[in-house]
């Protein structure tokens, strides 16, 4: 089992060498990144953006562009566009969200005439490690599903549980988690909580375990668990967060980067390929993380 986001680095390096394809690629952290992980000899990469641009941060950051393909599109749909496009024609295995919106991005992923569009839910899913935890911890949904139902919840889950099976855990310890730890029927995700755990117990939603609703502190802590009172597998020792909507998931994900120091990889699921995508602001550390974790799912 994977224990460490450098762990994940290794697992890429180890498989057939993929192909990432940068939408938009002229941004400084991005192309940090990417070189760093062309570099490491994790990927093959290809900069579709302005060209005078990642010409010119290359530059100043001293990167050799001999190292990449450049396809030179200066329009920023058109270039998101070109980099889905070559993921359909095979010419690259998943794609990279660079110095363009989300919104923008995912368009041309969705797009139904030409992108990566599945029957799947997309769904995104950080990946942290922190010194306070004794594991890699999975968070989900902090930035696609804004205020998923619970269909959209069983499609969060398979995503998030897929991904953990890449890096090692062969049956995920699922937290719906909630602010009580109680089912409450005035709140509805205690209620959705509840559901998943059943489905779980009936075999509907396979190879994991879900248990909830949990507070966030007895999904994590053993002795907040026992404190409460609470019998769980799953409790004091969760692999994937499931939370309740997509600010609470922001604001987790921020708190641990910012308040705990946690590094991290993130990528949106559920699509022909993985769609690597963090925040703007995260380091390029992350983001080499991200591109590693993304070659993993490949």
């Amino acid at each position: 089992m994977i224990t460490k986001l450098e762990e994940i680095i290794e697992k890429a390096k180890s498989g057939k060498k993929k192909t990432l394809a940068i939408a938009v690629a002229q941004d400084e952290v991005v192309l940090k990144a990417v070189y760093e992980a062309v570099s490491e000899n994790i990927i093959n990469a290809v900069l579709v953006g302005d060209e005078d641009k990642i010409i010119s941060i290359a530059k100043n950051l001293n990167i050799d562009l001999s190292k990449f393909k450049i396809i030179d599109e200066k329009d920023i749909k058109k270039a998101a566009a070109k980099a889905v496009q070559l993921v359909v024609n095979k010419e690259a295995d998943f794609i990279m969200k660079g110095m363009l919106g989300t919104a923008d991005l995912l368009r041309a992923v969705l797009n139904k005439e030409c992108g990566l569009k599945t029957n799947n839910l997309l769904s995104h899913v950080m990946v942290y490690e922190t010194s306070n935890y004794h594991k890699l911890i999975l968070l989900t949904d902090g930035g696609m599903v804004t205020y998923p139902e619970l269909k959209d919840k069983v499609g969060i889950i398979k995503n998030a549980v897929n991904l953990a099976h890449v890096l090692g855990v062969d049956c995920p310890k699922v937290a719906p988690i909630c602010a009580v730890e109680v089912v409450n029927s005035n709140m509805q995700a205690t209620l959705d909580a509840a559901a998943l755990t059943a489905m779980s117990q009936r075999g509907q939603l396979k190879g994991c375990i879900i248990d909830g609703p949990l507070g966030l502190d007895n999904a994590i802590s053993k002795e907040a668990a026992k404190h409460k009172g609470i019998i769980s597998d799953v409790a004091g020792d969760s692999d994937i967060l499931l939370v309740p909507n997509i600010e609470a998931g922001n604001f987790l994900g921020k708190s641990l980067t910012y308040f705990a120091g946690a590094e991290s990889a993130g990528v949106i699921l559920g699509a022909k390929c993985p769609v690597v995508l963090v925040s703007r602001a995260d380091s390029a550390q992350s983001k080499l993380y991200s591109i590693a974790l993304g070659a993993t799912l490949v």
